[in-house]
């Protein structure tokens, strides 16, 4: 069973007058709309007196030699990164990771005019931001987003943004793959790929299509000398359009949740099933009263698309809905005992159910001094984890407790406790009242579960 194509075919080149042999008019088209974004914030630094690293001194104040050095002394620091203006009353899209940390953001044109810069919104996840312009009633040029679902690998694009502070730059190549992953940047992970140049101060910058429109983000590069190798990645533009226009209207992002997990169809399921090649995910798990068990779904389907777009995957599952809006529907194709179903699933916001319960643990055991919650939808979109992820969430740590001190970290779930399953904190108040003289602790830590034997 196939998911109808979205894209239309498109011929190759027939005659030298096809091919574009120059970028400039592109390059006119879209490089207004690209900015520089300075960032500055106060850091404290530790003054440090070479004297004292003498042996001879050493021999007198050994490692407190420090603490008679004065306290620490505020530096600001500046950073660079790259924008893009993508209306003309000066909303400016760049990543969330150029403004870590700003106290004041300033923005500079390609023709140098600057500009004082508000944060309208910032989401992690996606690794994202949005600024608003001061401009007087001024008007600017910028870019129209284009739809990435229409980019094809071999595709030309063009980079544009600030390397290393040198100045704008432009640099060309091709769309080499799609719906890559790069798990150190976002979990929400169907970047573009391309080995147009992507150099550090480029984070922010533009993609662009061969129409002159935003097509992808400029967000980071494989690399382990810091310098572009060829393969740099972009956030697709249908993406930037969801998250630009939560931010902007509310500050936040809210993704819908469909009430279902699954896991991705392998060769070996897809040959059990019957299909000429694996894709798609088979559904292990309905939410019961949620979205995907109202719309119809049910364990054991294999949902094949949405919204006529082929899901590859678990996590392409999680990008296409990730871009829709709550309080929308989807419209899901699934394979059932064989045969294709069609499904309406309405888009909702995650509930907090259970209620997170926050609670710092006291007492004489493994945990004390750790603050604990349950796991809901609503809590795990905001930690960025799943939102069928269930159990009981460190949230915070008491540096000087018992739990920090043993090793627990922020973000683990406990899973067991004494070989029996924690699912709630009302589970767990009531097995850390139990005294033990060996605790042996199932953890899950980024996605890996391990054993902590305590004694």
């Amino acid at each position: 069973m196939a998911v109808p194509g979205f894209a239309q075919e498109r011929m190759s080149p027939q005659t030298r007058q096809q091919v574009q042999l120059s970028f400039a008019p592109l390059v006119k088209q879209a490089a207004p709309a690209v900015v520089n974004v300075f960032t500055s914030k106060t850091v404290r630094t530790r003054k440090t007196v070479p004297l004292f690293d003498d042996p001879f001194f050493r021999r007198f104040f050994g490692d407190n030699a420090q603490r008679i050095i004065p306290g620490p002394e505020k530096k600001v620091q500046n950073t660079l990164g790259s924008g893009v203006l993508i209306r003309g009353d000066g909303l400016v899209v760049t990543n969330n990771h150029v403004l870590e940390g700003a106290e004041e953001v300033k923005v500079v044109l390609n023709d140098r005019r600057e500009f004082a810069a508000k944060i309208l919104g910032k989401d992690e996840r996606t690794d994202l931001a949005v600024l608003k312009l001061d401009l007087k009633g001024e008007s600017l040029p910028f870019l129209q987003l284009s739809d990435s679902d229409q980019l094809e690998i071999g595709d030309l694009v063009l980079a544009v943004g600030n390397p290393f502070g040198v100045g704008q730059t432009v640099t060309s190549g091709i769309v080499s793959a799609l719906a890559r992953t790069a798990s150190s940047v976002s979990d929400l992970n169907s970047f573009i790929q391309t080995d147009a140049a992507i150099n550090p101060g480029n984070s922010g910058g533009a993609l662009v299509d061969m129409s002159g429109k935003l097509v992808g983000v400029n967000t980071a590069i494989f690399s382990k000398t810091g310098a572009s190798n060829g393969i740099g990645f972009a956030i697709p533009s249908n993406m930037v359009k969801r998250v630009v226009s939560a931010l902007v209207t509310t500050g936040n992002v809210v993704r819908p949740w469909l009430g279902a997990k699954g896991q991705g169809v392998t060769a070996n399921i897809a040959e059990s099933l019957g299909m000429k090649r694996p894709f798609g995910v088979m559904i292990t798990e309905v939410h019961e009263g949620g979205p995907a068990a109202r719309g119809g779904l049910k364990v054991g389907d294999v949902l094949l698309g949405v919204n006529g777009k082929e899901v590859r995957d678990g996590q392409n599952l999680r990008f296409i809905i990730a871009t829709l809006e709550v309080g929308g529907k989807a419209s899901v194709s699934v394979m059932r005992r064989g045969g294709p179903v069609s499904l309406d699933i309405a888009l909702e916001a995650p509930p907090e159910i259970p209620r997170r319960e926050e609670t710092l643990l006291r007492g004489h055991h493994p945990f004390e001094g750790a603050v604990v919650a349950n796991l809901s939808p609503k809590l795990a979109d905001e930690l960025g984890l799943e939102h069928e992820q269930t159990g009981v969430i460190v949230l915070a740590l008491d540096r000087k407790g018992s739990a920090a001190r043993l090793g627990f970290e922020r973000g683990d779930i406990i899973l067991k406790l004494n070989g029996e399953v924690v699912a709630s904190v009302k589970d767990l108040l009531g097995m850390l009242r139990e005294t033990a003289s060996t605790w042996v602790i199932r953890i899950e830590r980024d996605g890996q579960e391990s054993n902590i034997v305590i004694r």
